[in-house]
């Protein structure tokens, strides 16, 4: 299990991978196999679809720290949570996307045709079940028969699962509703549900705008804090595809570490603020809760999946034990560490 795949690839953002091979329809190239007069990739032939959200916002970190001058095109997608994204990307329309530590899980159990390249950990402080302003629930263990909203199949998902855990409850002791973020925040401020389990930067926002009160939040050990960029099969196997992607990883990487900087943070609040149309008060606070360290894939990123994947299976929210060690690869490892940016 703690087994992983995939040579270490030693690729260097520019020059990795010789050109030649045609892509497939997957892939992200105006021009199969060209190639500079060095024999390099030429990236400028390459289109990189990335699935993109409010809560991840990968477009707005690489502008904010300046790192968004691609040599290769990229074509950005909108979704509202990690679930319908890795959907896009088993349907072919998205070579990668960053999502929260459940999505994958989920995907691997449906038998998706993806690996996850690259992990970051943002801490479970903002991974929270909040309640509304005024509310008598003050603790876990008093969800019991209460309607709790959650996106299916989100971090938020498992961290509902293992916060109900912990207090003796499962959840079946709740009326999950399941709603994605816009629609579980109009419930959430009329007063349809009594609690929302979430992830930032809604949890700031029914905090700052709503009066709400975190009732727990996952860095009481329930939630390992991963965000993963996940890609597709089939964007990894077309060299073209392949080079812009490993200058991507490496790009996203360092826009990360810099917004999780507490110099960098106002900076990045207002930039979050502009992409999400979400006040700069909702940004900021959300910010703080972010700080970012880069996390290689070795075998303690996939064992603590495999135990989130193990208790979905116990809950019944997934329909079969799931093996996740071959949905990893560390062949990006060194890239996504990496200095290297092409174009800069």
């Amino acid at each position: 299990m703690t087994r992983l795949l995939g040579r270490r690839a030693l690729l260097a953002a520019a020059a990795l991978l010789a050109a030649g091979s045609a892509l497939t329809a997957c892939g992200g190239s105006d021009d199969a196999g060209s190639s500079s007069s060095d024999g390099s990739t030429d990236l400028s032939t390459v289109t990189l679809r990335i699935g993109d959200q409010k809560g991840t916002s990968a477009k707005a970190l690489l502008q904010a720290a300046g790192l968004d001058d691609t040599t290769y095109k990229i074509e950005w997608k909108s979704f509202t949570s990690g679930p319908p994204m890795l959907e896009a990307l088993e349907a072919g329309s998205i070579d990668v996307a960053m999502v929260g530590n459940t999505p994958p899980i989920f995907a691997a159990a449906a038998n998706g045709g993806f690996k996850v390249v690259a992990a970051a950990n943002y801490t479970g402080e903002g991974d929270a079940i909040v309640v509304p302003k005024g509310s008598s629930i003050t603790s876990v263990a008093q969800l019991k028969g209460k309607k709790v909203a959650v996106a299916p199949g989100s971090s938020a998902n498992y961290n509902l699962l293992g916060q109900l855990a912990k207090a003796g409850l499962s959840l079946s002791d709740v009326d999950v509703a399941e709603l994605q973020p816009a629609d579980a925040l109009a419930a959430f401020a009329n007063g349809s549900v009594d609690a929302w389990a979430i992830w930032e930067p809604y949890t700031s926002q029914a905090e700052v705008q709503d009066g709400a009160t975190v009732l727990v939040n996952g860095a009481n050990g329930v939630m390992n804090g991963l965000n993963f960029q996940v890609a597709s099969t089939d964007a990894i196997d077309d060299s073209t595809t392949k080079a812009a992607l490993s200058d991507y990883l490496t790009r996203v990487q360092k826009a990360q570490i810099w917004s999780g900087k507490a110099a960098h943070r106002t900076a990045w609040s207002k930039v979050w603020s502009q992409g999400t149309g979400l006040s700069v008060a909702v940004s900021e606070h959300a910010t703080a809760k972010r700080p970012v360290t880069a996390v290689p894939i070795d075998s303690s990123v996939i064992d603590s999946e495999q135990t989130m994947a193990d208790a979905f299976t116990k809950a019944k929210a997934i329909p079969t034990q799931v093996d996740l060690t071959d949905y990893f690869t560390d062949e990006f490892n060194d890239v996504a560490s990496g200095s290297a940016v092409t174009g800069k």
